[in-house]
This record gives structure tokens, C-alpha cells and sequence, in this order.
């Protein structure tokens, strides 16, 4: 949408469309996994933390309508080497969370099918076959079909939580804390992956008919619709043991309306599952041309006619040496969203950072907490953080490697 239209309603789709990804089909059942029904303090908490996160990128996308996301926050701030270290953290994660939310749209069609892990994977391969041909034929999810995705998935979600009330029971919140503290920390840095993506509301300011007020408001709404889906599927997957099944969102629903939802939600989990997936993929693929453009990625990445289809076989690439990865270790989809939610968690804590000595007043002070909060966050990924260790090193041998080229 452009020519500054947007209203508030629209404005909140895109952002919940931002934040809100398919990773919450299984979600529940990995929280679970670590904290038992204490998992549900993870949620709170992260939700709490994602206030001034939003309100923080909802101030700079004020100050710098269109100001082009994280990256043109943080290169006047903390330089050029800043910038290609956090585009390399985006780039990087979209191979891992790829291949995660592929493995979801598996996981879902393998359990409406009656099948095991081995169709679960070939499902989770044809949908990333399916959306790099996609994306390498030029063709795209449009914005429309996206947003009838997210709201797909919020209507979801939302009956499913409906639907799945009535049989709560407070058996399911005993023993509640099973792995004390430590495991309520531990569901956190997998949460990450379902609270990242506040940054897009830098990218929405400049589409706004009121741009003073209009992001803000969106943020705010957005911010209630997600606290009320998420709070509200936590607790009513964990209260009817939902949250023990892999397909927690299927067992939720069929709790309620019995065995049609299984059929039902494989076949909205592949949809949703590839849109998401191609969406990103598109992303990344420009964002690796233009990378490539500014010499924070090899040049031979960029395409001379300005295109992405090296960006695009680099990126397949790379999600096919993943994908071969998890295939020979047994790789499950727990760690592939750790290890994005330890990428992205980085690129948040950047962008608030940046937005410290760039707002004033009481908006500087909403950043200063966004950037404590993040980098508590962030900590929760463990050893994790070295994935987006590793992608900043390597940001910085290629920009120095461009330097000593250019001065030989």
C-alpha cells in the first residue's frame, strides 16, 4: 500500500502479519517441553518485554518515516560495520527459520495424514523447493494473499482457543514448575522466535495517512490482539494438555470439534507454512543483493543487473547445506528457532541501542528499557548466541577483506 493510506486497522494487520508467523503452531509444545506449565510465565514476560520493544521502533519510525528498518537506524550511530553485521544476522537466520517453519507445515500434513518424521521431511523439502522455483520464477505472495494468511491464522487461533476452554482443567497446571526457574528461562529464548518482528513498524511509518499518530495506534492495538492470542493459547493449550502434542494447535481443536479439525489444520498449516516461507525468502534474497551491492557479501553475489538470482542460489544454498545438516543429525525444530531467535534477539537489542541517542525525552527512556529488557532476552539464548557470534565475524573478515583489496 503506499501513498500514505494506510489506516490504523490496516496498519495493525501488517504488524500483526509482522509478528505473528506459523512458528506458533508449534511454539506451545516447545515451551512446554522445557518449563512445563511455568511455560506460560515465558509468554507473560516476553509479552511484557515486547511494550517498549514496540513502542521503541513505533518512535523511530516516526522520527524517520520509511527510515528503511534496523540497519539505517544503526549505520549513524555505530557505523557501516554495524550495518552489514546486522544484515547479516537477518540474512543469516533465514536459512534456519526457513527450514523450521517448513518442518512445521510437515509436522502438521504428516499428523493429518497419520504419517512419521519421514514424510513430515519430505513435505518440509517440497515446501522449500517449492518456494525458491517460486521465487526464482518471479513469482510472489502478494500483499493481499498475505494478509488473508495472517488473518487465517489469528481466526485459527482464536477458535481454536474458544473451542478448547471449556475442557481446561487445573490438573494440567501441576506439577507447575517442574524444572523451576531454569526452565522457565530456558522456554524464553525459544519464545523469542514468536515476540521478534517489531522492527517492521519503522518500515510502515512513511504508509500512514496520519503519520504522527497512526503507527503508534496500530502498535498499540497490535500489541493487545497478540497479548490476548498468545496469553490465550498458552494457557488453554497448557490447561488441556495440548501443549504435550508436537501439533498442539490440532490437538487444541480437535478437543473442541474432534477429528475433522486434523485434516483441517494440515491442510491451513501448508498454506500458511509457504507463505511465510516465501515471503521470507524473497526478503532475503534482496536484502543479500544488496548486501553483496555494499560489499558486505562477496560482490560476485550481486547481480550486474541489479537482480537477486545469485542472492537466491546463496541463499539456497545455504538452507540446503542446513536442511542436510539437520537431515544427518536429527536436527528438530527446537533448534533451528533457538538459533533464529538468537539472530534476530540480536538484531532487536541492536536496533534499540541505536535508538537510545537518536529519540529524546521520555521516548529515550522507553529505549533505554527496550535495550535492557532485549539484552536480558537475548541472554536467555544461551549458547545459541553463537550462531549470530559467528555471522558478525564473518561480516567483518568479508568488509575487511574488501578494505585490503581496495588499498592494494
Amino acid at each position: 500500500m503506499t501513498g500514505h493510506r494506510l489506516g490504523a486497522w490496516q496498519g495493525t494487520a501488517l504488524l500483526v502479519g509482522a509478528v505473528l508467523g506459523p512458528g506458533m503452531l508449534v511454539l506451545p509444545h516447545l515451551a512446554a517441553v522445557s518449563a512445563g506449565p511455568a511455560s506460560v510465565l515465558a509468554w507473560a514476560g516476553l509479552l511484557a518485554l515486547s511494550v517498549p520493544v514496540a513502542a521503541t521502533f513505533a518512535a523511530l519510525g516516526t522520527l524517520r518515516p520509511g527510515g528503511g528498518g534496523v540497519a539505517a537506524f544503526v549505520r549513524p550511530v555505530f557505523g557501516p560495520r554495524a550495518e552489514a553485521v546486522v544484515g547479516w544476522w537477518f540474512y543469516g537466520a533465514v536459512p534456519l527459520g526457513t527450514l523450521a517453519g517448513a518442518l512445521v507445515g510437515g509436522r502438521y500434513v504428516a499428523a493429518s495424514l497419520g504419517g512419521g518424521s519421514g514424510l513430515a521431511n519430505a513435505v518440509a523439502g517440497a515446501l522449500l523447493a517449492g518456494a525458491f522455483a517460486a521465487n526464482a520464477a518471479g513469482l510472489r505472495v502478494s500483499g493481499r494473499l498475505q494478509l488473508v494468511m495472517v488473518l487465517t491464522l489469528v481466526g485459527l487461533l482464536a477458535v481454536a482457543v474458544v473451542v478448547a476452554a471449556p475442557s481446561v482443567s487445573t490438573t494440567h497446571f501441576t506439577p507447575f514448575a517442574p524444572y523451576g526457574m531454569a526452565g522457565v528461562a530456558d522456554a524464553a529464548g525459544v519464545l523469542l522466535f514468536a515476540v521478534v518482528g517489531w522492527e517492521a513498524a519503522s518500515h510502515l511509518s512513511g504508509e500512514f495517512a496520519d503519520r504522527r499518530r497512526g503507527l503508534v495506534r496500530a502498535t498499540r492495538i497490535t500489541l493487545a490482539v497478540v497479548a490476548v492470542l498468545y496469553l490465550g493459547v498458552a494457557v488453554v493449550a497448557t490447561g488441556t494438555g495440548a501443549t504435550g502434542s508436537p501439533v498442539p494447535l490440532t490437538a487444541l481443536l480437535e478437543t473442541g470439534v474432534g477429528p475433522v479439525a486434523r485434516p483441517v489444520t494440515g491442510v491451513l498449516a501448508l498454506l500458511l507454512t509457504f507463505g511465510a516461507v516465501n515471503t521470507y525468502i524473497a526478503g532475503a534474497a534482496r536484502l543479500g543483493a544488496a548486501l553483496a551491492a555494499e560489499g558486505a557479501l562477496p560482490r560476485r553475489f550481486a547481480d550486474p543487473a541489479g537482480g537477486v538470482r545469485r542472492s537466491l542460489a546463496l541463499l539456497g544454498a545455504l538452507t540446503g547445506g542446513v536442511a542436510a545438516v539437520a537431515l544427518v543429525s536429527g536436527l528438530d525444530v527446537d533448534p533451528l528457532m533457538r538459533a533464529t531467535s538468537a539472530c534476530l534477539a540480536a538484531v532487536t537489542t541492536a536496533g534499540t541501542a541505536a535508538a537510545i541517542p537518536t529519540l529524546t525525552g521520555s521516548r529515550r527512556a522507553v529505549a533505554v528499557t527496550a535495550t535492557v529488557f532485549s539484552g536480558v532476552a537475548t541472554a536467555f539464548c544461551g549458547w545459541y548466541l553463537l550462531v549470530p557470534l559467528t555471522l558478525a565475524l564473518a561480516a567483518l573478515a568479508v568488509l575487511g577483506l574488501r578494505v585490503r583489496v581496495a588499498t592494494t
